[in-house]
């Protein structure tokens, strides 16, 4: 039964370790697009 716990410990930190992985890989994207994005609409603006 002590395995069954430690398996599912297991299945969960692996879980969590995606969703922290994920996290980032949103946060360098939003990080990355948000300058170009608001590059872009500076550019619009003052073309305006």
């Amino acid at each position: 039964m002590n395995s069954v716990w430690s398996e599912e410990g297991q299945g969960l930190l692996e879980y969590a370790f995606l969703i922290v992985l994920i996290a980032i890989l949103v946060m360098v994207i939003v990080i990355v697009l948000g300058n170009g994005i608001g590059n872009i609409y500076n550019n619009i603006i003052s073309n305006v």
